[in-house]
């Protein structure tokens, strides 16, 4: 796996385990730093996919592509979506404007 998306990994997924273990005073700042490293994550997957010289053109490909299986190994089943959603908007060109990522 690409060493910068394997060591975003591991921080969404730290963030992740803190989030659920999280105190109610915490909660908030936890969820925020999820966040924070989960798009973090999906911007070094987009630099990733876009240094690719045969990129998928669908998502069901890009989710083949032995990284993203990878990271979807990986991944609790409850950010599945969000982690599906990112990357085909990668596979689609697009880029998501910080006020219309997931609250």
């Amino acid at each position: 796996m690409d060493t910068n998306i394997e060591k975003a990994l591991r921080t969404t997924l730290e963030y992740w385990d803190r989030m659920k273990k999280s105190h109610e005073d915490d909660a908030e700042d936890d969820a925020n730093q999820f966040e924070a490293s989960f798009y973090r994550m999906m911007d070094h997957i987009r630099e990733w996919y876009d240094q690719l010289e045969v990129k998928p053109d669908t998502l069901e490909g890009a989710l083949l592509l032995p990284d993203m299986v990878e990271v979807a190994e990986q991944l609790p089943v409850e950010i599945m979506l969000n982690f599906e959603t990112e990357l085909e908007l990668i596979v689609d060109g697009q880029i998501r404007e910080d006020d219309e990522k997931y609250d």
